[in-house]
């Protein structure tokens, strides 16, 4: 192994100095005799002694996700993946740019060494459909898209093939559930699997009813009530609009993230808040002037006052927008 010879006195100074610059091999253990260290190198460097000695090899986890991908990517573009794949439980599901997909088996790969997860799958397309749901491709690992995934205490298990979950929305979740006092009688319009209600219920005493028109995930929201043994949660599969039409009573907080979608319904959430309460509205937008102007526009039609308590960037959709978050108090007028 070609290496740097340098006097023991001198080793680790060198040793550093090889490091920062990577000119060190990190997959060889250094050599120490009565007067001389070898440091194992990747290249020739001025300056110093190079010889070629025997070195044991080590057994080394990539320290990075760059390792990994060295050779094969250029530094822009695995940076552009690092930023691109969320870990669900035992799953990974990457954003492969177009321009790379003829390289997604190495990605994969690259992923599933990396992440030790045991299924990589590549998104096909965006979120689609009345039940919010994207087309998948296994490139790495075992295809078993069924997963549990933990968040704040909550775990949440979930077919990642057939409903939608971000976790990218942790934060979120904990700031709402954070937020939260209790004995508050709570609606999640479009809860999906139920994320919002379980790390809700697990870290606070309210009543929770969870309403999403897709059968496979309050199949699982089902599932996950059972699995994190919560109490006072309900769900309900259907329209929201529809639902709500049986309910016999008005809610503390009404959380509204279906960002795409979210305001054509804002007329059904004034009418079902009680006075005094809290709506969490989520939509897609560069800002929050848009938002803001149709809770008040909708709180008018319904003759009640909107306050607007908290605004924020939960995160970034694309170039330009975000999806934000507007919390609301609404009252009587």
């Amino acid at each position: 192994m070609k290496s740097v010879k340098v006097p023991l006195k001198k080793l680790n100074d060198v040793r550093k100095e090889l490091m920062e610059k990577k000119l060190m091999r990190m997959d060889y253990r250094i050599k120490a005799e009565s007067e001389y260290g070898y440091i194992p190198i990747k290249e020739d460097i001025e300056g110093y002694e190079i010889v070629d000695i025997e070195l044991e090899v080590l057994n080394t986890r990539p320290h990075n996700f760059s390792e990994l991908l060295e050779g094969e990517l250029t530094p822009e573009e695995i940076e552009e993946l690092r930023t691109s794949f969320d870990t669900i439980g035992d799953v990974v599901i990457l954003e492969i740019p177009e321009e790379l997909e003829s390289k997604k088996n190495i990605i994969g790969k690259a992923t599933l060494d990396f992440t030790k997860r045991k299924s990589i799958y590549m998104k096909k397309s965006a979120v689609h459909g009345t039940i919010r749901i994207r087309d998948l491709e296994l490139i790495a690992g075992e295809d078993n898209p069924v997963t549990i995934h933990k968040e704040h205490g909550a775990r949440l298990k979930l077919n990642v093939k057939e409903v939608y979950f971000s976790p990218r929305l942790a934060t979120e979740r904990k700031r709402v559930s954070d937020s939260i006092h209790n004995g508050e009688n709570i609606l999640d319009m479009f809860c999906g699997i139920g994320p919002f209600p379980m790390v809700i219920a697990k870290n606070n005493d309210v009543s929770i009813t969870g309403v999403d028109i897709n059968e496979n995930a309050i199949k699982y929201f089902n599932e996950n009530i059972k699995l994190n043994k919560v109490k006072n949660v309900d769900a309900i599969c259907g329209d929201a609009r529809e639902i709500s039409k049986s309910f016999k009573n008005k809610f503390d907080r009404i959380i509204m993230n279906l960002p795409g979608l979210a305001y054509d319904f804002l007329d059904v959430a004034m009418q079902l808040i009680e006075d005094d309460g809290i709506i969490n509205y989520y939509e897609f937008s560069d800002g929050y002037e848009q938002g803001t102007k149709r809770l008040v526009d909708a709180g008018l039609k319904e003759n009640k006052n909107v306050e607007i308590i908290n605004t924020r960037k939960v995160k970034s959709t694309s170039p330009g927008e975000w999806h934000v978050a507007i919390d609301a108090k609404v009252t009587s007028k």
